[in-house]
């Protein structure tokens, strides 16, 4: 099949791309390689792709995709990851959100739309939709509609929209909520990578709600396991062709006991701050996974101990460069 792949010089763009080649697929990917965080990671990431048969690479802004549709053409499924990421960022600088995460979701509809056969398109959402106000396990059924940032307002937001052009349009759509994703090539603005970069430097860790959070830690692996599933597996839907599932580990993890098993596989001991709860945040995050095993079998095997041994061993060296 032809893909296009956005944000595919991000974490999970780029280890999906990867997977999707090595099964024969023609991968196009595009991103605007902004500098949230360091774009030498980003093109790093790139530098693995380029080489790979079936791989084009365009630099391009969600915002240019449609007056640039003849450069791209057309495709059979259109894989969303590009977005503005982290809770706290969206405090600091609020309209790139808008830019990227609305405006920039809307153009990727449009795109599609206006595609000769509806392509399946399927797009990141996040598990920061459920807030403080959902009880864990959470369910997709739950009504998502007290963010508390707002990065959780525009992920909600986009569902609404996709949503929307699949009543309207019949635009076939998958939303995925994506539950603390992590592993090797990561996001420096992930609390994992902070950490690592500050026990390995001897400085102290700011532990939040001092260490009372619990997250559903999901590996990367596992997380391109599910999205290729659905690409590769075709949709199930009902009336309006809008689905939207958590893919997460459905094994949430203490914030001490996480702490504590970075700790020991990078070797090092951590400086900790405990500080109150950060605006923006939520108490615990856990994904009832139930629909999307059911539907695409999808079953994720990787414990938080492995995902960060591999992440450890990743980053010392990645430290080393």
């Amino acid at each position: 099949m032809k893909i296009l792949v956005t944000g595919a010089a991000g974490f999970i763009g780029s280890y999906v791309s990867h997977s999707l080649l090595g099964m024969g697929h023609e991968v196009t990917g595009i991103d605007n390689l902004n500098d949230y965080y360091d774009p030498a990671l980003k093109v790093s990431r790139l530098d693995s792709l380029r080489p790979l048969q079936g791989f084009e690479f365009i630099e391009m802004d969600l915002n240019e995709i449609n007056s640039r549709k003849p450069e791209l053409g057309e495709f059979e499924i259109i894989i969303h990851l590009a977005a503005q990421a982290g809770v706290r960022y969206s405090i600091q600088n609020p309209f790139a959100y808008a830019d990227s995460n609305l405006s920039g979701h809307l153009q990727v509809l449009e795109f599609a739309r206006g595609h000769a056969r509806s392509p399946l398109v399927i797009y990141a959402s996040s598990s920061s939709v459920y807030g403080n106000n959902s009880t864990p396990p959470y369910k997709e059924t739950e009504f998502v509609n007290k963010p508390v940032s707002l990065y959780a307002a525009t992920k909600i937001a986009g569902e609404a929209m996709s949503y929307s052009y699949a009543s309207l349009y019949g635009l076939r759509q998958i939303g995925l909520r994506f539950f603390t994703v992590y592993g090797p090539w990561g996001r420096p603005d992930m609390a994992y990578w902070g950490f690592s970069d500050a026990i390995l430097s001897g400085k102290p860790i700011k532990v939040f709600n001092n260490g009372k959070l619990r997250r559903d830690f999901t590996y990367i692996d596992d997380i391109v396991d599910g999205i290729t599933r659905i690409a590769t597996r075709g949709a199930h839907f009902e009336n309006v062709p809008h689905k939207v599932y958590n893919i997460g580990n459905n094994k949430p993890v203490e914030l001490m006991t996480f702490i504590e098993t970075l700790e020991s596989a990078l070797g090092k001991k951590a400086i900790k701050e405990f500080l109150p709860m950060q605006k923006g945040d939520v108490f615990e995050t856990c994904a009832d996974i139930a629909a999307i095993s059911d539907d695409y079998g999808f079953k994720p095997t990787t414990d938080i101990k492995t995902g960060l041994q591999n992440f450890a061993d990743w980053f010392l060296g990645w430290r080393e460069l």
